[in-house]
């Protein structure tokens, strides 16, 4: 009956799907499967932020409707972090808005910016929402590489020549998810001067911006005199804080865009509960003490998987940020494809971990790896995958 239904009709089979009923049936047979696929951290939060949210469900006055927009001392949180992490003046009224996560953020912006038949610049690969918040909305996507260089921004100039009708947006995403590639400002000048020209649309994701390696700190795109003439962020409190599943995120930047995600927003829901949001609160305007904690938590694990997969004979690129290393497929194994190699890789090295082809048709040489799981617990992946490589070298 689903192929009745128009935008149902154009979104693929759930890429990921494949592995995790894999996965799921490997685990009923009782194996032992280190999971490396989805990219949803373990650890727990800071205290006081749990302490926060515990303290404010107690008031009887927080249970009812919050404000859709966000309540006004976390926009305001916000606001105070862009200044002293990027030196970004923003207007906590008109310049910021709380979203369900920058998941939901993105694809209700998506609805709100965009006619049936638009044409959206996304890089590919990139994170599905990405694309995927577009295409339901009725867009059509034009892919541009996704490495911030030269190369995509010439894409650029080639997609507003040759595309009709002409893009309306371009989504970019540093640090990446899936590729752990890095902007810097330079980068963004021209993608801000590209786009003020152009008369184009720049929806910024840096839902990583604090997950970062060395000192090539990653920039906000609002960091560019002018960016917010064009261009929106979003940000999220699910890495840096681990608090993925509380589903607090956050858009700054253009007014026109902000008001409208406010107004599309208004009709679609009531706001997060408001204990999570002041526990929000309290997480950005108090000392960043587990930020740092959390960046070197997942430096740690980075260097230890690297180090195990170079030893197994597999050469992974080390990424300077985000929670995940973007892995080529083993020469022996790239005719396969990412899903069979995933696939392969979770049946003979009990080792899961994310198709690239799910990020995008040009991601099918390689697979995400999350850097999800305890050191131990990556050495024991590193391991098992040698152990599967040798093998089949043999």
């Amino acid at each position: 009956m689903t192929e009745e239904f128009h935008r149902i009709r154009r979104l693929p089979p759930y890429v990921f799907a494949e592995v995790n009923a894999a996965k799921k049936a490997a685990r009923a047979r009782g194996e032992d499967i280190i999971d490396l696929g989805m990219g949803n951290p373990d650890s727990r939060p800071p205290e006081h932020v749990i302490q926060k949210l515990i303290e404010t469900t107690s008031a009887p006055r927080v249970h009812g409707y919050s404000v859709s927009r966000g309540i006004a001392g976390l926009r305001k949180a916000l606001a105070n972090y862009y200044q002293r992490r990027f030196n970004v003046t923003l207007d906590p009224e008109h310049e910021t808005i709380v979203t369900l996560g920058s998941k939901e953020g993105l694809a209700n912006l998506a609805s709100a910016i965009t006619s049936p038949g638009d044409t959206i610049l996304v890089p590919n690969p990139s994170y599905p929402i990405h694309q995927f918040g577009f295409i339901i909305a009725g867009a059509a996507i034009r892919s541009i590489p996704a490495k911030p260089d030269e190369h995509m921004l010439e894409a650029l100039h080639r997609a507003v020549k040759h595309s009709i009708p002409k893009p309306t947006a371009l989504i970019v995403n540093f640090p990446s998810n899936p590729t752990a590639y890095l902007a810097d400002l330079d980068f963004y000048r021209e993608l801000v001067q590209f786009a003020k020209k152009e008369s184009i649309w720049i929806l910024s994701d840096l839902a990583y911006a604090e997950i970062y390696f060395g000192e090539k700190i990653p920039p906000s795109i609002l960091e560019i005199p002018g960016a917010k003439d064009i261009a929106v962020e979003f940000t999220s409190m699910s890495k840096t804080y681990s608090m993925a599943g509380w589903r607090i995120g956050f858009a700054a930047g253009n007014r026109k865009l902000i008001a409208a995600l406010t107004r599309i927003k208004s009709y679609l829901d009531y706001g997060a509960f408001t204990p999570v949001q002041v526990a929000a609160t309290a997480a950005l305007n108090n000392p960043q003490d587990y930020v740092e904690k959390i960046r070197t938590l997942y430096k740690e694990r980075r260097d230890t998987i690297i180090k195990g997969l170079h030893s197994a004979g597999w050469n992974v690129p080390s990424p300077e940020a985000s929670m995940f290393a973007w892995a080529p497929i083993p020469e022996q194994f790239k005719s396969m494809g990412s899903v069979d190699f995933s696939k392969l890789l979770l049946k003979e090295a009990q080792v899961a971990v994310a198709p690239g082809l799910g990020f995008g048709e040009y991601g099918d040489d390689h697979v995400r790896i999350g850097l999800v799981e305890n050191t131990q617990r990556l050495r024991q992946a590193c391991r098992s995958i040698k152990h599967f490589m040798q093998a089949y070298s043999k």
